[in-house]
């Protein structure tokens, strides 16, 4: 694995853990604290170079399956609201709602990019 893959998914380990520690604040972090802590030990084991295929496939789908709950009714009211804001405080459901889902979202991509990088490397052994 390159040096930048590694400083990729380290970069994202500790991303996760910060977004782990700001939902303690959140109205539900019973569910959000071990969804980013999972998303930082998957990063975490991808930037050493350990990819577990099937536990990735398995929360990516996750991820994405759960995003779908929250789907968006409007992307650009919301934007609207965030930039208005100039904060981070939740001032409406619907801030937490989108929220929640590109948070999701963000998980399903990163563990999705570490099983891409770990079938890679799978595929390069068995060429050798």
């Amino acid at each position: 694995m390159t040096q930048g893959w590694k400083i990729f998914f380290g970069i994202w380990t500790g991303l996760f853990l910060l977004f782990a520690y700001w939902q303690f604040n959140d109205p539900d972090p019973e569910w959000w604290v071990p969804a980013y802590l999972i998303g930082a030990l998957i990063s975490g084991l991808a930037a050493s170079g350990r990819f577990h295929l099937r536990i990735l496939v398995i929360t990516t789908l996750l991820y994405l399956t759960v995003s779908l709950f929250f789907w968006p009714q409007d992307i650009f009211g919301w934007v609207s609201q965030e930039w208005e804001q100039k904060n981070l405080a939740m001032k409406t459901d619907a801030m937490e709602i989108n929220r929640e889902f590109f948070g999701l979202l963000t998980l399903a991509l990163i563990t999705g990019l570490a099983y891409w990088v770990g079938r890679g490397q799978l595929i390069k052994k068995q060429q050798l």
